[in-house]
């Protein structure tokens, strides 16, 4: 699911980026990997292997032109895919069989030995971190960015997501193995759009709109959510930042809707297994929602009370400043998700991620979260008939807790890099005056709350001074702090007053 993309170009030794990297030292990022760990991704990138495990038919599927889309410079590379129509009128339908998605995802357990250094690595690790101006890895580059990745012209160990669908796009089979792959090229999100747009793309790249869209038509008859969550780029201009947005272009919907159906076909493989791990999300408190209807308010997003969230959601434009500020809020709403792990039949309560109004999974990033090593092989099992390794059940209960802790991490770079960010957009407007629209209230605090500026888009922490503030009302508020250089994690570092 979507987080905000946060990009900043410029110099290095700019005050935001030299910002950034006193934030990773405060946070205790790790600035590289031990030495033992990067001897042990040599060895592994030089002989993957999987000899441990308990089956491994290798499937020779280097025939097959998969072809990757990724933003450009995206080095680690998880999935490649291959789309193709399948004939002969199956479904009954004036012999439109339906179509074909191979989805190839990088299979990482080849290089990553149970009981490893590199193992306990991940496992402190838990996810690759994301900062504006770079990022931290879960493995050792040696392997995300080379010898695991799927890169273009390379043969590498894959676990291929074989899914038939319908003339509708609705899922009729699925398998899932282990193979062999070789990716043929490395395209753009653009690349990919511009060979749609002018009918120059061949079969597996034009298919990406096809079954992009009627996914997306069955995302809306089951009430799932898809935000376009646009990637915020921090321009440095003379010495002076400035905000811009960059709207996601359709190719990047359509292959989400394919990692989204793969995901989906691996809870319920283990679902019907009765051994796996989830990917859940209840339903929103009314409270969140409350808050978001007066980030709509603040930010003049017409959202009547008849509408529903799914449905505003799809009516907005995410080139159109004011809802790309909402969509980048929306994220909010998805911070209780969690990961639930069932065992022999015995499935959880909750089954289901409401904004994929599905059960759902996560399996198609593993060289970027440690849940998806794990969640390959039960579904690999599954489909085989076979048994789960046992170091996939001995981790299985401590996972939830691990993907917590490395979401609670990675959600706490992101909103520091949110507050520095903005505490750079705002350094020279110190004493200035702004329209806003008190959005939240601190709990038993009705004096501290959350304001909404009006534009710029920011969000900022707001003291009344005394008075209580007006939850859900506009507010004139005066800029009384952007500090790039605060440490304290409780004190905010854009910082506003009652004007």
């Amino acid at each position: 699911m979507p987080r905000r993309h946060l990009r900043v170009t410029g110099d290095p030794e700019s005050p935001l980026r030299v910002a950034l990297s006193a934030l990773r030292t405060q946070l205790g990022v790790p600035a590289g990997f031990p030495p033992e760990v990067v001897a042990e991704a040599e060895r592994a990138a030089r002989a993957p292997t999987v000899a441990s495990y308990a089956s491994c038919d290798w499937h020779d599927a280097t025939d097959i032109p998969f072809f990757t889309v990724a933003p450009p410079g995206s080095t680690d590379l998880d999935q490649a895919l291959h789309l193709s129509r399948r004939t002969g009128g199956h479904d009954g339908q004036d012999g439109h069989g339906g179509y074909r998605v191979r989805y190839a995802v990088a299979d990482i357990a080849a290089f990553v030995a149970p009981g490893s250094a590199l193992d306990a690595e991940t496992h402190r690790r838990v996810t690759t971190l994301y900062f504006p101006d770079e990022k931290v890895p879960l493995h050792p580059p040696r392997l995300s960015e080379d010898a695991a990745g799927l890169l273009p012209e390379r043969t590498r160990p894959a676990v291929l997501w074989t899914v038939d669908l319908d003339a509708d796009g609705r899922v009729r089979a699925t398998d899932v193995h282990r193979a062999l792959v070789r990716s043929r090229a490395r395209l753009s999100h653009e690349d990919a759009r511009k060979q749609i747009d002018t009918g120059t793309a061949g079969e597996p790249v034009a298919l990406l709109a096809e079954i992009g869209r009627l996914r997306e038509r069955l995302e809306v008859e089951r009430g799932g959510i898809s935000l376009t969550v646009p990637e915020q780029e921090i321009v440095e201009r003379d010495g002076e930042y400035a905000l811009t947005y960059r709207a996601p272009l359709p190719t990047e919907g359509w292959h989400a809707q394919i990692s989204l159906l793969t995901g989906m076909a691996a809870a319920d493989l283990m679902l019907a297994h009765g051994t796996g791990v989830l990917r859940t999300l209840p339903a929103a408190p009314s409270g969140d929602v409350g808050r978001l209807r007066r980030t709509a308010t603040a930010l003049h997003v017409d959202w009547p009370h008849h509408v529903s969230y799914a449905r505003l959601v799809r009516s907005l434009d995410p080139y159109e400043p004011r809802h790309a500020a909402f969509l980048l809020e929306c994220t909010t709403l998805l911070r209780g998700a969690g990961y639930t792990v069932f065992r022999n039949g015995a499935l959880p309560d909750i089954t289901t991620h409401s904004a994929v109004a599905a059960p759902y999974a996560h399996c198609t990033a593993p060289l970027r979260r440690l849940v998806d090593r794990y969640t390959a092989e039960i579904c690999l099992a599954a489909a085989a008939g076979g048994e789960i390794p046992d170091w996939v059940l001995a981790a299985l209960d401590a996972l939830p807790g691990e993907m917590a802790e490395g979401t609670r991490r990675a959600d706490a770079v992101e909103r520091a890099c949110v507050d520095l960010v903005e505490a750079a957009l705002l350094r020279d407007r110190v004493g200035d005056v702004f329209d806003g629209y008190v959005v939240d209230l601190a709990q038993r605090r009705p004096t501290v709350g959350t304001v909404q500026l009006e534009n710029p888009a920011i969000v900022g922490r707001v003291e009344g001074g005394g008075e209580e503030l007006p939850l859900g009302e506009r507010l004139r508020v005066r800029l009384t702090r952007a500090d790039l250089t605060r440490t304290d994690p409780e004190a905010a570092k854009v910082l506003f007053a009652v004007a």
